[in-house]
This record gives structure tokens, C-alpha cells and sequence, in this order.
């Protein structure tokens, strides 16, 4: 008799146990109600990831970050979008925060050693942006310009440094704000990628006063990061890609987010294939 209740209780609790975990579900598997994947994606990129007022996700990397998504079984109801600022992208995978990052992530050399790239996705240039009737075709003509760029930014320091030197960097806490003083005539350029410079220009506000200058000042290989070590979650992602690429939604996206801007984009890349 005695017997017979404690086996009672263990099946009261194993059923339990089995109960939580039909209602928890995992949060990477993808299969499943309930479950979700947590992506690492900008907030304050339009083009390429903005969080909207309504709190919907728009931009060329949230498109990509959704099929990849979906390809690797989480539909779009199932994604978590999580902010992820440059300084923190690395911290953020070896944390285990996100499964994987698409934030405008140049793959380098040492980023490498940190955390291991799917792709690349996306070719994009360092270039400057002007406005639609501005007479600058030529790094050289920035001299005596006002240049601007956000604080600490590589690609003002490399416009400065070999380009331009004579240039007036101006340097601003976010691209919002130099893409503002360009609209009101307080600087002639703004540097940064091309992919996130054409998305600010493609916003309803701004359509049909800017241009990119088309200087391809640098190559930037935007890649997925993923956790260091995790191999299997990197070969999904570029199955994805190849697949985004094949059946065309690729080229839709590029079309949807940065066609506006009348943004010259390079053709699709190689997985794997890093330009230098």
C-alpha cells in the first residue's frame, strides 16, 4: 500500500513535469506554439532596421532576419526583436541574448575571433551623401566642406585622414541628426555605408532631395553573426540566404527598402566570398 502511493505521487509529478514542458516549449527549436527565437537587430536604421511607432520592425536586414527566420522555422508572430547597438554585438551572442544578429555587421577579421558570420547578405561602400544638386563627385572636393558623421566613426576618420584632409568634420551622436543638418544646409555630406545613408534618404521626408555620391570609399560585407562555435546554426543561415537569393525575394527587398533612394546596389554576394 505504501508502495503504491509514493508511485502515485512520482506519476503526479512526472505528469506535471511533462505538462510544463509541453506549455514552455523551446525557445530555439522553432517548432511549435509558443515558441520563439530572439533576433538582434538596429532600432534606429531606417532602411535597414527601424522600430516603427507602432512597434513593428521595418528595413532591409529585418527582411532578411524574417526569411532567414522562417527557413529555419519560426514564423513572423515567433520572432523577438531584440536592439542590438554596435558597441554591444558581440557581448550580446556570447551572452546567449539573441540567436543570431543582422545590424549592418561588417564581417572582419576581428570581429571574427568573437563570433563566427553566415553570408555575406549584403556588399555595401562607405560613400557620402549630398544634396541632389551638390557639385562634390570626388573625395578631394570635401576640402574646405563641412563633413558629418557620428562621434568616433571610422569612416569620418578615414575621409579626414586620406581622403579629405582639409575637411570640417562635424561629428553628431546619431546619423539622424547629420542627415538633419544636411536638409538645413549646416553641413555639405554626410559618410557613413551606402546601404544606411540610402535608407535615410528614402524616407518620405527626405525622397528626391539627397543623392550618394557613388564613391566606394570602402567594401563592407554585412554577414550574420552567430555565437562563436555554433556551425550548424551558420550552415541554416546560409542555406537561407542562398535560397533568398534564388527565388528572388532578395532582389524584392532591396527594391522595397532602399529603391527610393535610387540606391545602386551590388548584385547579391557569394556566400563566403569576401571582397576586400
Amino acid at each position: 500500500m505504501k508502495l503504491r502511493k509514493v508511485t502515485a505521487v512520482s506519476a503526479a509529478v512526472l505528469a506535471l513535469a511533462v505538462s510544463a514542458t509541453a506549455c514552455g516549449g523551446s525557445s530555439d527549436s522553432g517548432k511549435g506554439g509558443g515558441d520563439k527565437i530572439k533576433i538582434g537587430v538596429k532600432f534606429d536604421q531606417p532602411g535597414l532596421g527601424l522600430k516603427k511607432p507602432d512597434g513593428s520592425m521595418s528595413g532591409f536586414d529585418v527582411d532578411v532576419a524574417t526569411y532567414v527566420a522562417k527557413e529555419l522555422g519560426y514564423k513572423p508572430d515567433q520572432i523577438q526583436w531584440v536592439e542590438t547597438k554596435s558597441a554591444d554585438r558581440e557581448n550580446a551572442l556570447a551572452r546567449g541574448d539573441v540567436k543570431f544578429i543582422a545590424a549592418s555587421y561588417s564581417i572582419t577579421d576581428e570581429r571574427k575571433q568573437k563570433v563566427d558570420f553566415a553570408g555575406p547578405y549584403l556588399l555595401a561602400h562607405q560613400d557620402l551623401l549630398v544634396k541632389k544638386d551638390a557639385n562634390i563627385t570626388q573625395g578631394a572636393d570635401l576640402n574646405g566642406k563641412k563633413l558629418c558623421s557620428v562621434t568616433g566613426s571610422t569612416s569620418a576618420q578615414n575621409v579626414q585622414k586620406t581622403i579629405a584632409p582639409k575637411a570640417n568634420l562635424k561629428e553628431n551622436s546619431a546619423y539622424s541628426e547629420c542627415i538633419a543638418g544636411l536638409q538645413n544646409g549646416a553641413v555639405d555630406a554626410v559618410t557613413t555605408d551606402d546601404s544606411i545613408l540610402a535608407g535615410f534618404a528614402a524616407q518620405d521626408k527626405y525622397q528626391g532631395q539627397f543623392k550618394l555620391a557613388g564613391l566606394k570609399l570602402s567594401n563592407e560585407n554585412y554577414g550574420i553573426g552567430v555565437k562563436k562555435g555554433d556551425s550548424a546554426t551558420v550552415d541554416k543561415i546560409n542555406k537561407a540566404l542562398e535560397k533568398m537569393v534564388s527565388d528572388k525575394s532578395w532582389d524584392k527587398a532591396v527594391e522595397t527598402n532602399f529603391g527610393p533612394a535610387n540606391y545602386k546596389n551590388e548584385p547579391a554576394p557569394k556566400i563566403g566570398q569576401l571582397v576586400s
